[in-house]
């Protein structure tokens, strides 16, 4: 039976793994390579970790823990170190530092020689003096990430070796002091790349974003000035998608953002439609090119002793920085080659790696999705956690590796490279299929007839992690009050001054100007058509 889980690094993956195995009465011992909480949220110049500036690209309601929502006055899209005091008020409140062992690292986790009937890893880790030690553990859940092994393809562009600029990946990065009055390039247009190139342009003299393919830029605003994720990730939309020809949601969605800004006359479309890929999430880069502040250009083809040549045949001089941001290799040195090595790496997509006899080792967090990471890394846990108690069954190996293969290949379709096909969920079907396992999803037609004010806000409204504790195993019972009062915890940061209350008008029902009031209303509702996301196409139905 599973009692000692070793959890391997306390960034926000590894703080709710702790919390989860002592709720389900485990005993987790968890292994910190530094010497504080945060992982790669807390920002420190020497080491590798996010860059000074870094705000979440996600609103505090929809990426807070389930049951324990962020503080009220807190913005809804924070700077990175709002995000690290709220892991540690998480912390503080369930007492995990106790479980944690600082500055210790992880050398090896092997399996041991009775395996196939124990279940059980042999660990060996090092401390800050440089002391070994060895540990035998019934389960491991990896919270290490995959943001470790910067891919920096420098090989892949002829004269990189002449060039006299400086070259450096993304991870590198911290701030835009050193690009002052410079000439830079930032290769890649995902969401790190569209904020640095942003950064950089306010200091440099001018700068220039590559990219192979675009992409769609999506605002964190949607209507009213409220957070997009809350707008666009709802239950109902996820039936829409469902139901609606993807040919029409494609169209409705690229309408509207298009609407904003052309993203053909921008530079920025891509090649493919606006729901099979992520979009970039990003407020200010449409700004900056309109501004000529940040120019748009195609892949970078090689280099000359001073500048860049793109594959449109331009050549750009004088440059002094590039800056690549092109992705990260998953990479967890210390586990078994059989596990970390392979085509595709199989413990990416399934938590669980198939070839395993015992299904005692977890793999959190390494995936990609078009909703929040944080309550897909929270629902991992609790899934994981069940099944090293045995109250949870993981199906055959092979009809494992044939669900993986499926998703791989259908991904494919719309995602031509491997390693980001077979790491692409859909986000509410992928939290609803791991809360049936948990047995926490919420039954949306029980609701209706039990709850109908809650039921609307958990069906036609935003799919909070509050969701997921309002039964079964872990239920919490603030978990209602907390969908109720999510609305009020968006506006609470907004309400900084007074304002005047509304003086009280007559009725204008039978006034002259209820034509006008009308016509009002008609031109809002087409309006609200045009506007981006799936909320608008659910609005004019």
């Amino acid at each position: 039976m599973v009692r000692r889980v070793a959890v391997i690094g306390a960034g926000n993956s590894g703080l709710v793994c702790i919390k989860t195995c002592v709720d389900e009465g485990l005993e987790p011992v968890c292994f910190e390579s530094s010497d504080d909480i945060g992982g790669l949220w807390r920002y420190k110049p020497e080491r590798s970790s996010i860059y000074r500036s870094l705000v979440v690209n996600t609103s505090k309601e929809m990426m807070c823990y389930s049951d324990f929502p962020m503080p009220a006055d807190y913005p809804n899209y924070m700077h990175n170190s709002q995000l690290l005091q709220y892991f540690r008020l998480y912390a503080d409140h369930f007492d995990l530092l106790r479980y944690i062992r600082f500055q210790t690292t992880i050398r090896s986790v092997t399996q041991r020689p009775d395996f196939s009937a124990s279940g059980q890893w042999d660990i060996v880790t090092t401390n800050g003096e440089g002391e070994e030690e060895s540990h035998v553990f019934d389960a491991v859940m990896v919270c290490s990430g995959h943001y470790t092994k910067p891919v920096l393809p420098l090989s892949d562009f002829p004269g990189n070796e002449k060039f006299s600029g400086r070259c450096l990946h993304s991870l590198e990065y911290k701030d835009a002091d050193a690009y002052r009055g410079k000439r830079a390039v930032v290769v890649g247009i995902g969401n790190s790349g569209g904020d640095i190139a942003v950064e950089i342009s306010r200091s440099a003299e001018k700068t220039f974003l590559s990219t192979r393919q675009g992409s769609w830029v999506m605002g964190r605003m949607s209507g009213n000035g409220c957070p997009m994720d809350m707008a666009y990730v709802t239950r109902l939309n996820n039936v829409l998608m469902l139901l609606l020809p993807k040919s029409l949601l494609n169209w409705a969605v690229e309408r509207g953002l298009n609407s904003r800004y052309d993203h053909r006359l921008y530079g920025l479309k891509p090649k493919h439609r606006v729901m099979d890929q992520r979009p970039l999430i990003n407020d200010d880069l449409p700004v900056r090119i309109f501004q000529g502040a940040l120019v748009m250009k195609p892949n970078v083809k090689g280099f000359t002793a001073s500048g860049v040549v793109f594959e449109d045949g331009t050549v750009e001089e004088n440059i002094d920085t590039v800056v690549f941001c092109t992705g990260y290799n998953g990479n967890f040195p210390f586990l078994p080659p059989a596990l970390s090595e392979g085509p595709h790496k199989e413990l990416t997509l399934s938590v669980f790696p198939p070839s395993l006899s015992q299904p005692t080792l977890a793999v959190m967090g390494v995936f990609q999705t078009r909703g929040p990471i944080m309550p897909i890394v929270e629902m991992q846990a609790r899934w994981a956690v069940k099944v090293f108690s045995g109250l949870s069954r993981l199906p055959p190996k092979e009809k494992m590796l044939k669900v993986i293969e499926s998703e791989r290949r259908r991904n494919m379709k719309s995602i031509p490279c491997p390693r980001k096909a077979a790491l692409l969920v859909d986000y509410i079907p992928y939290l609803d299929f791991m809360a049936e396992e948990v047995g926490v999803r919420p039954n949306v037609l029980r609701l209706l007839l039990s709850d109908p004010v809650l039921w609307v806000r958990v069906f036609l409204g935003p799919c909070t992690p509050y969701q997921y504790r309002l039964t079964g195993p872990g239920k919490w019972a603030g978990a209602r009050q907390a969908i109720l009062t999510q609305w009020e915890r968006v506006a609470r940061p907004f309400r900084t001054r007074e304002l005047p209350e509304p003086e009280s008008r007559p009725s204008v029902l039978f006034s002259p100007w209820l034509l006008v009031s009308a016509g009002v209303v008609t031109i809002a509702v087409v309006l609200c058509c045009d506007s981006p996301g799936i909320s608008g196409l659910v609005l004019c139905l």
